[in-house]
């Protein structure tokens, strides 16, 4: 089969394929720099010019710790480590695991064991702890936790102290929450604004958008046409494609299931509930006939099921 049959002119950027051949292959790094700098609106000196791919499985310091496998693992020409992920959907105890996978770098900037300085061999000192600047960067295709009712699009996390100074700037956490990037072509300020509407409509779009008119985004769009893939290419795409639909699938279907059942356990419980009212009024009927007639409360009470006090209530 060839590209016709997945319909869309460009790739879906959620899917693994894409996403790892934009912004987690060396030959596309001006992609993910492009999206770094605009992200994190640095200008300037402070700019990304260059990044290394490190490797994205990280290992703990024995054979039994955890280890952590990131979808892009990079560092810039300053030292400056970046970890971006996209996911999916929301995972227990997300925040946690973020400040899991941040404690990897860390530990990679320390330096192992002694150093020597060459002008001066006898000389031997120690790593002074100093980090590079981390910073763990999720695209979300959910709602961050604990933020469902904002509609903040990104939302910036440091470590700060009592009077919200920062603590330290060498740590942050980067989430945007794609779902509540709701912006039309016309109405994208600045390139930030570019990235996600390129990431979150690319799969819809039928030609590159005039407000997308930056080289990068050129480039963006070539590498995304699913017709200029060889057939190795066409089949990965194809199997993500798949993998990400039946994964929503499945998601979607669970929703409609447990909806489904909720509402026939309502609908149970109320048929249950009305049943056990009208049987409980029924003998309150008869027990107060029995009553005006002048029976016996040990009597109604035998007959009916209810306590003398429910029946000298009546």
């Amino acid at each position: 089969m060839g590209y016709e049959h997945l319909m869309e002119r460009y790739v879906n950027f959620y899917t693994d394929f894409a996403f790892k051949k934009f912004f987690g292959t060396p030959a596309n790094q001006d992609l993910l720099i492009s999206f770094l700098n605009a992200l994190l609106d640095f200008k300037g000196e402070n700019q990304i010019k260059e990044i290394t791919y490190l490797n994205s499985e990280q290992l703990g310091s024995t054979a039994n710790d955890r280890r952590a496998v990131y979808d892009v693992y990079c560092k810039t020409e300053k030292g400056e480590r970046f970890i971006v992920e996209m996911q999916r959907a929301s995972q227990q105890n997300f925040k946690d695991r973020s400040l899991y996978y941040s404690s990897f770098p860390m530990q990679d900037e320390g330096i192992k064991g002694k150093i020597q300085d060459v002008d001066n061999p006898d000389k031997k000192f120690y790593w002074d702890y100093e980090l590079h600047p981390i910073y763990v960067i999720g695209i979300l295709n959910f709602y961050l936790p604990g933020n469902e009712q904002s509609d903040r699009v990104i939302t910036n996390v440091y470590l700060k102290d009592d009077d919200n100074n920062i603590f330290n700037p060498h740590l942050r956490f980067v989430y945007v929450e794609m779902p509540k990037f709701i912006k039309t072509e016309d109405k994208l300020d600045g390139m930030c604004d570019k990235w996600l509407f390129a990431m979150k409509n690319l799969y819809r779009l039928a030609n590159r958008p005039d407000q997308l008119f930056e080289k990068i985004f050129q480039r963006l769009f070539e590498i995304a046409e699913v017709a200029k893939y060889n057939p190795q290419e066409l089949g990965e795409y194809r199997e993500s494609l798949k993998n990400y639909r039946d994964y929503y699938n499945t998601i979607d279907y669970a929703k409609t299931t447990a909806e489904a059942k909720g509402m026939e356990m309502g609908l149970a419980k109320g048929r249950a509930e009305g049943l056990a009212e009208g049987e409980l009024q029924a003998k309150l009927a008869v027990a107060r006939s029995l009553k005006v007639a002048g029976v016996d409360i040990s009597i109604i009470a035998n007959s009916t099921g209810l306590t003398p006090d429910e029946i000298a209530k009546l």
